[in-house]
């Protein structure tokens, strides 16, 4: 689902790609996080670890009603931090951003632990 906007200069459209991109800068910069990974757990159950050209194959933007957004957040955590609280600050740091630049409203931001990776 992508954005689009119209304003009095012309359209304006920002595609899911971008949402995906900007989601995954906010999630990455977050403490605790290690990176983003794919949706597909591998066949041996590791996680891929996504680089910041393919964070679209982590984050899926979904409509919701009342013209709001729903993102799933698929991630991989440090070894050692306290799980819970760093979903927490992720999902409270995306919603907040994500709304103040796209200037939309976003009924939910659902985080997925996909794995567990010790920080070196």
């Amino acid at each position: 689902m992508s954005i689009h906007k119209e304003t009095e200069l012309g359209n304006i459209k920002i595609s899911e790609d971008a949402i995906a991109t900007l989601a995954g800068g906010i999630v990455t910069e977050s403490y605790g996080v290690v990176g983003m990974a794919s949706q597909k757990l591998l066949k041996d159950g590791l996680a891929e670890l996504l680089r910041k050209e393919n964070y679209a194959k982590g984050i899926v933007v979904k409509d919701a009603p009342d013209k709001q957004l729903e993102l799933d957040l698929y991630i991989i955590v440090g070894y050692g931090v306290k799980i819970t609280e760093v979903v927490y600050e992720v999902q409270k740091k995306v919603k907040y951003q994500l709304e103040k630049t796209l200037e939309v409203k976003f009924k939910a931001v659902n985080v997925y632990v996909q794995g567990v990776r010790v920080i070196s």
